[in-house]
């Protein structure tokens, strides 16, 4: 096998009720409930919508797409393709093709450490694409490149089978292990923030705990 041309077996997927949970949260809350250390700062390309589902990774040289192209023919419905491509920005890694034939496979979106072209088509639509910028560049296709294997995007590392969610404030990934406890604290999360908005509209939110936390602290107030 020529270096650095792999493709790994495909990952277990995730239970689709388990994703449909993740879906419903914001990304913030799934964050704060991973200790708000993982995550990236990839941009949404895309116009709204949430992304959840199970990690299709793929390693890339950078601007080079090839292993994505296969990528695409071999993930599942319900799969988020993950790319690191190195945060290469010179050539685009999908456009609006490829993200439109992704999209009619049942793909759940792109998480790509690298550029995008045809921006305003993608942002005009809510299929999930999250990347690093935009260059109208297009890409080669002569590899190399691996699938299924463990990569970074933006500083985040995401293994084959993790959980990704995304929505207009970034992307995150957990691993499949700690899925459901993340996502229950993160359903509790949301359920308290619910009951404080209601507590704003009424204008009863109570803040003592700030100065509380101020006096803890030693802070010298008027």
């Amino acid at each position: 096998m020529p270096i650095g041309f792999r493709i790994l077996p495909s990952p277990k997927r995730t239970d689709p009720k388990l994703l449909e949970r993740l879906r419903a949260l914001p990304v913030s809350n799934v964050s704060d409930n991973l200790q708000r250390g993982f995550g990236t700062n990839l941009e949404p390309m895309h116009r709204s919508g949430r992304m959840a589902g199970t990690a299709f990774t793929v390693r890339t040289r950078p601007g080079d797409n090839l292993m994505v192209h296969k990528a695409i023919e071999m993930a599942e419905p319900g799969d988020v393709i993950v790319v690191d491509a190195g945060g290469a920005l010179e050539n685009a890694i999908i456009g609006e093709l490829m993200a439109g034939w992704a999209e009619k496979r049942g793909v759940a979106g792109f998480v790509i450490d690298g550029a995008i072209r045809d921006s305003e088509a993608l942002a005009e639509g809510d299929f999930p694409v999250y990347a690093a910028g935009v260059t109208h560049r297009g890409p080669w296709k002569d590899g190399p490149g691996e699938i299924n294997v463990t990569v970074a995007v933006g500083g985040m590392v995401v293994n084959p089978g993790d959980l990704v969610a995304g929505d207009h404030d970034g992307v995150v990934a957990i691993p499949q292990a700690d899925a459901e406890q993340v996502i229950a604290a993160a359903e509790a999360q949301h359920r308290k923030e619910a009951a404080a908005m209601q507590a704003i509209k009424a204008g009863t939110w109570d803040r003592r705990w700030v100065d509380e936390a101020l006096r803890a602290r030693g802070c010298e107030m008027p």
